[in-house]
């Protein structure tokens, strides 16, 4: 498993229908649609060291947990084994790769999310999310 911190922003929209994503910066826009976590604390090589593991045992599932508060999303995809990104996470419905994404075939776009759930990010509240 590996696990990081992220916040939630007044500009959290959540509704692009094909990805999601957790980025480094500090602020976001309102053109970030797919962007639920802000200031993430992730760290690239003991994120790459997890995947890398999983590989190595047949294993390229991903179980994406975001958990905020009293409140969870579970998310669903495959690993891309080629992200290299120390900025950003980009989880796919599609199969595109790119050095940012980490997940592909997911099973969730950002507006698939619970709208509970989003509505609950328009702060600066702190989520965990975790991989498995």
């Amino acid at each position: 498993m590996y696990e990081f911190s992220a916040f939630g922003h007044s500009n959290i929209l959540s509704n692009h229908k094909t990805t999601i994503e957790f980025t480094k910066d500090k602020e976001l826009t309102l053109n970030g649609d797919c962007i639920v976590g802000v200031r993430a604390d992730f760290e690239l090589p003991l994120l790459k060291k997890f995947i890398e593991n999983k590989i190595k045992n047949n294993d390229k599932s991903l179980k994406i947990t975001i958990k905020m508060k009293n409140k969870e999303e579970v998310i669903s995809a495959q690993i891309n084994p080629d992200f290299d990104d120390s900025e950003e996470i980009v989880i796919r419905k599609s199969e595109f790769n790119s050095k940012r994404t980490l997940g592909i075939r997911s099973d969730k776009g950002a507006r698939d999310l619970d709208r509970g759930f989003v509505d609950g990010l328009k702060g600066n509240v702190e989520m965990k999310v975790s991989f498995q």
